[in-house]
């Protein structure tokens, strides 16, 4: 593995999306223990340095992505932020950055960088092609929104973490997909709340003429014990995590969307090759917390 894939990236476009996104991704590089690199896709001659060394010419004008590195670095000192621009164009530059990162991290909205595109269309594009996890992170993302609510007065940073949930197919259970949620969660010392949602084959469905159940009761039971042997081995690698199992009848998407009210993050799975599903589409779109699409074989 490449020195540039431990490490977070987040591309830096100049909107308050971007700032927010390259907030969140500075915080997941510092619970992770990685630098955090930005990344500006834009025309004009390509120019890169390490921050918090942000040199500015004479007669030059800070852009955005030296405004943001400023931002970040006085935010997290500790860490370790590399800002790099390019002028190739934003989808291209994020996937070749993709390929060389542990995380790619995007605002769910563009702007002035990333000029030509319909608003969601950069984060979509990334998240269908990308060779390792995307986050998208929505407009507006707090730190505190990350961790449960505080009542008492005490620090928002001190709050634990809200869950991690894991949207997974015990049909095409994936290791990177899995590891990935219980990583996440293990740097958060977050729970971990896994859904899986099935639904009725047509055949089955035409022949029991309506529901029945007794089918359910025996079909939930027996997909919740599928899906508890998935996880199992994982249990064992992360003793420290507190795990909660979700079987659910239906379709997966409106389950996730609801389990994402009370998540700190959402993640989801998509096979290599092929783009996100209808309803991973619908979850960037619409999930109330940042969604992490995750590549698997």
């Amino acid at each position: 593995m490449s020195t540039g894939a431990r490490s977070i990236t987040v591309g830096i476009d100049g909107s308050s999306t971007s700032l927010d996104a390259a907030d969140w991704a500075a915080r997941e590089a510092r619970r992770r223990r990685l630098p955090l690199r930005l990344l500006h896709a834009g025309t004009g001659p390509a120019v890169s340095g390490r921050v918090p060394d942000v040199d500015v010419p004479a007669g030059r004008t800070r852009t955005a992505l030296d405004r943001a590195a400023i931002q970040l670095s006085y935010a997290h000192p500790a860490l370790d932020i590399i800002a790099r621009r390019t002028g190739t164009p934003a989808v291209q530059a994020l996937l070749a950055a993709a390929a060389d990162t542990e995380t790619l991290v995007v605002g769910s909205r563009g702007s002035t960088g990333f000029a030509g595109f319909e608003v969601g269309s950069v984060a979509l594009a990334v998240a269908a092609r990308a060779a390792r996890p995307v986050v998208v992170v929505r407009a507006g993302e707090l730190p505190e929104d990350e961790r449960t609510p505080v009542t008492d007065g005490s620090p928002p940073d001190s709050a634990p973490y809200l869950p991690v949930v894991l949207g997974l197919d015990v049909d095409r259970p994936a290791d990177d997909l899995i590891r990935y949620a219980f990583d996440t969660a293990a740097f958060r010392s977050a729970p971990l709340h896994v859904v899986h949602a099935w639904t009725r084959s047509e055949p089955y469905a035409r022949a029991a003429r309506g529901p029945r159940s007794g089918d359910t009761a025996r079909r939930g039971d027996g997909e919740g014990g599928t899906l508890a042997g998935t996880l199992q081995p994982w249990r064992r690698r992360f003793p420290g995590t507190t795990v909660r199992e979700h079987v659910v009848q239906g379709h997966p998407g409106p389950h996730l969307l609801r389990a994402s009210a009370r998540a700190g993050l959402l993640v989801v799975g998509r096979e290599a090759g092929t783009g996100p599903g209808r309803s991973v589409r619908a979850l960037i779109r619409h999930a109330p917390c940042a969604v992490a699409v995750v590549p698997h074989g």
